[in-house]
């Protein structure tokens, strides 16, 4: 299985980045580094925007990020809009990338303080897709 099993909504099936599920599934979040650079990718690329290099390799973010802003969606996109409402984060992790996604829908809104610690965590959709979120640490 590939790419097609990420996220809730899915708009493509294939991509040379598919290997971020498999790490989801292992319960890692990771990014992509250009070997040849240095650029880091969050959404993972397999070809580097800065110097076109192919040379890319996969780390893992870690287990620990920090919340540099987030706000609460209540009226979701299309494909989302039964979701609503919930709270989408900007975390920045220790290598300096910066990866958008979900909170926990188990925080509430005063539990929510920019600066706080949180660490991605695999969650399992329907019909055995996947995604992550943001726990609080």
């Amino acid at each position: 299985m590939g790419f097609e099993r990420f996220g809730a909504v899915s708009f493509t099936s294939e991509t040379k980045a598919s290997d971020f599920v498999t790490h989801l599934d292992e319960g890692k979040l990771e990014a992509t580094k250009c070997n040849n650079c240095g650029s880091m990718y969050f959404p993972p690329r397999m070809d580097c925007a800065n110097c076109f290099s192919q040379d890319i390799s996969w780390f893992d973010l870690g287990n620990e990020g920090k919340l540099a802003t987030y706000t609460i969606v209540n009226y979701g996109p299309s494909g989302f809009e039964n979701d609503a409402p919930y709270t989408l984060a900007l975390v920045e992790f220790p290598s300096g990338v910066k990866v958008f996604g979900r909170l926990d829908k188990q925080l509430g809104a005063d539990d929510i303080k920019v600066g706080m610690a949180v660490q991605p965590s695999t969650v399992i959709l329907s019909d055995e897709r996947v995604t992550y979120e943001f726990k609080k640490i």
